[in-house]
């Protein structure tokens, strides 16, 4: 998307050409209806021509009135570049997203650059632990309704919980890369801690994915033990068997066919 200061000089530079042209028209127009009507009289294309030229010079007069007040106006700031790129990424994101399957896309591409983000340090493992327990859940969000829907909105606010967590993790753990080295430093009691955290996090959330696994396993499993599919699919063989049985019946006892003498 081009800034409003592009747009300001853009618009000024067109209306100071269109002024220069319709001028230029306005001038020719007007000397050649300045020759003709005294030459050969007033009459009836003369009047075209003053018709036009006058048009002309109207045009013209307009043109530059328009230049003169756009030109008076400050011409707006100057965009940052930064300003520019994000909404430039904005609007890419945007169009991605309406694509059929733009939203997975995006996902995939926010989980591969956070995953590259967190490589290299502690949290990377768990990070990724949490990833595959996200992707299976969002696999199941679709059939866990009811009396699971509540969970999926705890699950939701665990994930953001938790990367934030994450996050914080990294943050300290450059930050003790940083500071002098001592036999017991706080920070790195404080690091333990947040990763003993995130860790017991990470696996109650992938008990709560194996919960909801479980829970859609029993919602989805039949009376009986066999599935109503293969039960209509036997019902239906045996149906055909017996229908080709009855013909095969049918054929054996029919009389065979009476031949007439030939002469």
């Amino acid at each position: 998307m081009a800034d409003e200061r592009a747009r300001y000089f853009r618009r000024l530079g067109k209306l100071r050409r269109s002024a220069r042209r319709w001028s230029v028209a306005a001038g020719g127009l007007g000397g050649t209806a300045a020759v003709l009507i005294p030459y050969a009289g007033i009459g009836l294309p003369d009047a075209a021509w003053a018709g036009a030229a006058g048009t002309a010079i109207a045009m013209a007069a307009w043109r530059w009135i328009d230049l003169k007040a756009l030109a008076a106006q400050p011409a707006p700031p100057p965009v940052d570049p930064a300003e520019v790129a994000a909404r430039n990424r904005a609007r890419l994101v945007a169009a991605v997203e309406r694509l059929p399957a733009g939203p997975g896309v995006l996902a995939e591409v926010r989980r591969v650059r956070s995953r590259y983000a967190m490589r290299g340090t502690s949290v990377a493992p768990l990070w990724g632990r949490l990833d595959q327990a996200a992707l299976a859940l969002g696999g199941m969000s679709g059939r866990l309704t009811g009396l699971a829907a509540p969970a999926l909105e705890q699950a939701a606010d665990a994930d953001r919980s938790l990367r934030e967590l994450a996050g914080r993790v990294v943050s300290v753990e450059r930050a003790l890369h940083l500071a002098p080295a001592q036999p017991r430093s706080p920070l790195a009691d404080v690091h333990q801690e947040l990763v003993a955290q995130l860790d017991s996090g990470v696996a109650a959330y992938e008990q709560l994915v194996v919960a909801a696994a479980g829970f859609l396993a029993e919602d989805s499993r039949p009376a009986t033990t066999e599935h109503v599919a293969a039960a209509r699919l036997a019902e239906a063989t045996d149906l055909l068997h017996g229908v080709s049985s009855a013909l095969a019946e049918l054929r054996a006892a029919a009389p065979a066919p009476i031949r007439t003498p030939t002469t």
